[in-house]
């Protein structure tokens, strides 16, 4: 499993702390998921999991590379994207770490449809399996941080009904599972709905 590489070209501006009043709203959420084990670190040291919030129209506030095994972020643990390019796989990032590896799929759900405020990505087996085909799916050859995944977003944007069902599996990113809203409460509660589904299984 490759999760936690960067796969995309980054302009890392090194900044100041994302603002607390940015990062509480995500913190909330992220610490939930946390206890659930949706999103970790495996056993190789390798994490998992990110959460962003949309800044303004083009940019959005992401958690940091590496921070998946974090048990608590701040606001040392945020940046912001700036900038992105999803043709050229590249983007800016402004703050104290740099973008989640992750960055770009967030990037390509926000450019699908305005309306969406929060993208959470999320790791669980069971869960991806078992809805692997039955909500929409990116095929299996777009790898996670590529082009090929961002534009896998586009066309389940055009193609089926991902923005009314909010979540989808990353068919080629095992156990990635990514839910979005019009805001965080939105996006966390979908993927708490069904982690408790199959929970109670």
């Amino acid at each position: 499993m490759q999760e936690g590489y960067i796969k995309f070209n980054c302009h890392w501006i090194k900044a100041g702390p994302v603002s607390k009043d940015h990062t509480r709203e995500i913190n909330v959420w992220r610490e939930k998921l946390y206890a659930l084990g949706l999103i970790g670190v495996y056993d190789d040291g390798i994490g998992f999991g990110n959460i962003s919030m949309r800044y303004e129209e083009k940019t959005f506030i992401i958690t940091g590379s590496a921070t998946g095994g974090l048990k608590q972020l701040n606001e040392n643990h945020f940046t912001l994207v700036s900038l992105y390019d999803l043709e050229q796989n590249s983007l800016e990032c402004k703050g104290p770490v740099i973008a989640s590896s992750e960055s770009l799929t967030h990037a390509a759900i926000y450019e699908s449809a305005p309306e969406i405020q929060a993208v959470i990505h999320v790791h669980n087996l069971k869960i991806w399996k078992k809805l692997m085909n039955e909500v929409p799916t990116t095929r299996a050859n777009a790898e996670y941080g590529t082009p090929e995944m961002a534009g896998e977003i586009k066309r389940l944007f055009r193609k089926t009904r991902v923005k009314e069902e909010k979540i989808l599996i990353m068919g080629g990113h095992e156990e990635g599972i990514i839910t979005f809203g019009k805001d965080m409460d939105e996006a966390g509660e979908k993927l708490l709905q069904i982690e408790a589904g199959f929970r109670a299984c």
